[in-house]
């Protein structure tokens, strides 16, 4: 039964990856061995689905297997936020009520994008997010990614935050991110429940500062964020900013040189998962680029480079 009030979500939200074998299956057994790791860091949720999952190279069906099993194992130990962003509206329903129907407690959604000429304007956009939310129930998280080929200004996400009341968190990964966020939370006041912080926290620091009362980054290193996390949290942000410099060189790195890769990198050389591929048209890691990861990863020693060992 949905709560008539859910609970307020914030803090570390990482992505999980989407570990494949070699032959480019999905690997489901390492795929349970990451939500296990990702729990151990001390997370407050994890996000599945999401484009650092490589959502964008999933069957429907394979999609539908990863809610089940993810949610499944989960079994509520942790709150679990999926993806359904698709350019159609019917589809983008369908998979958020499959995800809410199974345990989901909060969806990611994109606005509706298809290319420059296939997009849809600010009145389509309140109804795509006011009909999924209509049929899962569930808070949803908008994300306001270069990726979605979107421009969501300031003036329209208050509107959406209250036209939609579900869709009142919003992940910001476009540039200037602080600034936004600072002029969404001054702007919209209690009606934004969620301004989190994106990008793999690359900017983390500053949209603490801003106002962000979460971060969803990679799970490459959400144990390392939380000394950043809590002493913001407590008002030491000098404490805060001395965490945050020590890791900003693996988050730069992760960020500027590996994208989605990193995270697989490090979790197969911490045991994690047995494989570390990205499905084609990706490329592959540089291995010169992953001796330069690993590198970095292994002077902070983050519980992904040793959950398995």
């Amino acid at each position: 039964m949905r709560n008539a009030k859910p609970p307020i979500y914030r803090g570390l939200f990482p992505v999980a990856p989407t570990p494949f074998t070699e032959s480019g299956d999905l690997d489901l057994e390492g795929q349970r061995r990451v939500l296990d790791c990702m729990i151990d860091q001390g997370v407050d949720g994890i996000c599945i689905l999401a484009n650092y999952s490589e959502q964008f190279l999933l069957s429907d069906q394979e999609r539908d297997l990863l809610v089940d099993l993810c949610l499944s194992h989960v079994a509520g130990r942790k709150p679990v936020m999926v993806t359904c962003s698709h350019f159609s509206t019917q589809i983008a329903v369908q998979r958020a009520r499959y995800a809410a129907e199974r345990g989901a407690s909060l969806l990611m959604l994109m606005p509706p994008y298809h290319g420059p000429s296939l997009k849809a304007d600010e009145g389509a956009m309140i109804g795509h997010f006011g009909r999924v939310a209509d049929a899962a129930g569930i808070p949803i998280m908008v994300q306001d990614a270069p990726l979605s080929g979107v421009t969501l200004t300031v003036p329209f996400l208050v509107r959406l935050a209250c036209e939609v009341p579900l869709a009142r968190y919003f992940k910001i990964e476009v540039p200037f991110a602080a600034a936004k966020l600072r002029s969404l939370i001054e702007l919209g006041g209690e009606v934004i429940i969620g301004p989190f912080d994106g990008e793999e926290a690359i900017t983390m620091m500053a949209d603490l500062d801003a106002g962000a009362s979460g971060t969803m980054s990679s799970a490459l290193l959400p144990d390392l964020l939380r000394p950043v996390l809590d002493h913001h949290k407590g008002g030491s942000r000098q404490e805060a900013a001395l965490a945050y410099a020590r890791v900003l060189p693996l988050i730069n790195f992760e960020n500027r040189q590996c994208g989605l890769r990193a995270t697989k990198s490090v979790m197969a050389e911490g045991g994690v998962i047995k494989c570390e591929a990205v499905r084609h048209p990706l490329e592959q890691i540089h291995p010169a680029t992953r001796a330069g990861l690993i590198e970095l990863a292994r002077e902070l020693n983050p519980l992904s480079l040793r959950w398995g060992h």
